[in-house]
C-alpha cells in the first residue's frame, strides 16, 4: 500500500511566517493555480482524505477534482492556542513563548496543544488508513506529515520539512511502514 501525506498550497500564514493550525485560513489562490497546473504530478489512489480544514479541502480539488473523500479531523494541524496567526517577530520578547521555544518538541503552547499531542491523536487517525490495502492521498498539514514522518522512520522534524504542495509517498507492508520518496519527485 502507497500512501501520499501532501502539505496544503500556500497560505497568508505560510507566506508570513505566522504560527496557525487551527485558524482555518484559505489557500492562496496564485498557489491554488500552480498546483492545478502541475496536478499530472501527483500520484493518485483508491482512497483521500483531509484533515477537514479548508486549506486541505482546496488543495485536494485543485488537485484530484471533486473526488469522494474522508474528512479525518485528527490529522489537522498543531493547535498553537495563544500563539495562533502571530509570527516569531510578535512573540519573540514574551515570556510564554521564550518558555515554549526550550523545548518546542514536548512544551504546549499556552491554551493550545503539544508536539506528542499532536502525534498521538495523528498517529490514531491515521492507523485505519494504513491498515486497508488500498492506495490512499492524504491532504494534511506540514507538521503533521513531519511529526508522522519522524514516528515512522526517526530523524527530526526538519529532516521532513515539505513546503506547500510538497510531501511524501510512504510504501506500507503489513500495515508497516518501509520506505518513502518525495513527492513530487524532484525535477
Amino acid at each position: 500500500m502507497k500512501l501520499t501525506l501532501l502539505r496544503h498550497a500556500q497560505t497568508e500564514g505560510s507566506l508570513r511566517n505566522l504560527y496557525y493550525g487551527a485558524a482555518d485560513i484559505p489557500a492562496l489562490p496564485e498557489s491554488l493555480s500552480e498546483l492545478h497546473r502541475r496536478a499530472g504530478d501527483y500520484p493518485t489512489a483508491q482512497r483521500y482524505y483531509t484533515s477537514g480544514m479548508l486549506r486541505t479541502e482546496q488543495t485536494l480539488a485543485v488537485i484530484y477534482g471533486n473526488v469522494p473523500h474522508t474528512r479525518l479531523p485528527g490529522l489537522r494541524e498543531m493547535d498553537f492556542g495563544d500563539f495562533e496567526m502571530k509570527s516569531y517577530k510578535e512573540l519573540k520578547d514574551t515570556p510564554a513563548y521564550q518558555a515554549w521555544i526550550t523545548d518546542v518538541e514536548h512544551n504546549p503552547c499556552p491554551h493550545g496543544e503539544s508536539a506528542p499531542q499532536v502525534l498521538r491523536r495523528s498517529l490514531a487517525a491515521i492507523a485505519p488508513v494504513v491498515q486497508r490495502p488500498e492506495d490512499a492521498v492524504c491532504v494534511i498539514h506540514g507538521g503533521v506529515t513531519a511529526g508522522l514522518m519522524m514516528a515512522w522512520f526517526g530523524g527530526g522534524r526538519y529532516d521532513y520539512s515539505v513546503s506547500p504542495g510538497q510531501g511524501f509517498q510512504v510504501t506500507f507492508r503489513e500495515g508497516q511502514p518501509v520506505s518513502y520518496t518525495r513527492i513530487p519527485a524532484a525535477e
